[in-house]
């Protein structure tokens, strides 16, 4: 685990943190924000949006890659995840496929907890048999 934020750009957790703050989650009451780091150097965040209709939510790391996409860009190099709670907030089972499609074995995620605490890992730890294209085949 990281002990400081050194090695993640501030504005990558502060966009993480205001879009944490954005969540609509009246139902969970666990508000995520994410915010990630294209291959270009932008910056791209979302947040949770739950639904009566619970499947039909949107979770926070899904909606920045949506605007990633939008920008014209295809390869994620950092992402971080706030959740609510005490305890890490990783990426569900369907997120670490939205970000596998994007990602490579380079890839950090950065998790941070409610107090701040980062646990930083390579995407490839977070779902080491993932299937998809090849990268170098796009």
């Amino acid at each position: 685990m990281e002990k400081s934020h050194s090695t993640i750009p501030p504005a990558l957790i502060e966009h993480a943190i205001d879009a944490q703050k954005n969540a609509y989650a009246p139902y969970s009451e666990f508000q995520v924000g994410a915010a990630l780091l294209d291959a270009d150097g932008n910056i791209h965040a979302g947040c949770n949006v739950e639904n009566a209709a619970y499947p039909l939510g949107q979770c926070a790391e899904a909606g920045a890659i949506s605007t990633m996409i939008l920008s014209g860009c295809k390869q994620i190099e950092q992402i971080v995840i706030v959740g609510s709670g005490d305890s890490y907030c990783p990426p569900c089972g369907g997120c670490r496929q939205k970000i596998a499609e994007f990602a490579d074995n380079k890839t950090r995620v950065h998790l941070l907890n409610k107090s701040g605490e980062v646990k930083t890992v390579l995407f490839s730890e977070l779902l080491p048999f993932s299937f998809g294209f090849e990268k170098d085949k796009r």
